[in-house]
């Protein structure tokens, strides 16, 4: 390394951000301690919950409160055991089917939203038929109160310093204690941003001007939005170090994204064409 070159690296480092010390722990009473990654969860779904008795107060799907109270058990087991096993499949397969009884080991993360996302999409159907609701009129309000939970799930991958971002020299640049000294993108914010706050305000937008009165729209545009959101930060997050980079530099969360993009954009197309109101 040159002068020259090694003056640049010592000033970009120097004038990085420093991770702030956070405590992963949010309460602590003796052994017993909550994690600020699981009150992201409880605070997500509770939220989402409150948000989607709303909206199915204003939706022509005919979704009673009483519905939307009985659903939160299922959209709960869903993402928890759907995100669990999303992990195991998806990013670490090779050492769970070394090590089987650390699946059920949650509490030492482990969570993928895809798998999260299967969990819900199974939950949905399932409840929709057991209740006879209309499955895209349930879809589209839990659809658009999901953002709420991405949102805070990425703000908690920050405190912990999990899922940071690759090398760069931007002003912004963030030093990640399990990252090393390098400088890094803090692409946990940005997936705050694009996947729960700017995701949310479209949806939220759309619902209001009538969107959910086209059975199918909101669920679409929910999975193309997540997609293109993950696409384009997958550029800035470094991959997991146990699945590195795919073919093509493709990393395994634009794998997973990019049939969601594809999906979603084929759903909305479909509800815009289709009957408002319609069954579906």
């Amino acid at each position: 390394m040159t002068e020259l070159s090694f003056a640049i690296t010592s000033a970009v480092m120097f004038a990085a951000l420093r991770f702030p010390a956070f405590d992963p722990v949010a309460i602590s009473i003796g052994p017993f301690a909550i994690r600020w990654y699981a009150l992201a969860y409880i605070g997500g779904l509770l939220i989402g919950w409150r948000y989607c008795r709303w909206l199915a107060a204003r939706s022509s799907a005919k979704i009673e409160a009483q519905a939307i109270d009985d659903y939160l058990l299922w959209a709960t087991l869903g993402v928890v055991l759907g995100g669990r096993l999303g992990y195991v499949v998806f990013y670490n397969a090779g050492h769970y089917l070394a090590n089987p009884l650390e699946i059920a080991y949650v509490w030492q993360g482990g969570m993928s939203f895809h798998g999260g996302l299967i969990g819900v999409v199974a939950a949905t159907v399932l409840f929709a038929r057991k209740r006879g609701l209309s499955l895209f009129g349930l879809a589209d309000i839990v659809c658009c109160a999901a953002p709420i939970g991405l949102f805070l799930g990425r703000l908690a991958n920050f405190v912990n310093g999990e899922l940071f971002g690759r090398s760069t020299d931007v002003p912004w640049g963030m030093i990640f204690p399990q990252g090393g000294p390098v400088v890094r993108h803090p692409s946990q914010l940005y997936e705050a941003m694009l996947e729960g706050l700017v995701l949310f305000l479209v949806l939220w937008l759309f619902a209001r001007h009538g969107g959910l009165r086209h059975r199918g729209l909101t669920t679409g545009l929910f999975l193309a939005g997540y997609g293109a959101a993950r696409l384009f930060v997958e550029l800035f997050r470094e991959p997991d170090a146990q699945v590195g980079f795919l073919a093509g530099g493709f990393t395994m969360g634009q794998a997973l994204s990019l049939p969601m993009l594809l999906i979603g954009i084929g759903l909305a197309v479909w509800a815009l064409r289709a009957r408002p109101g319609g069954k579906a």
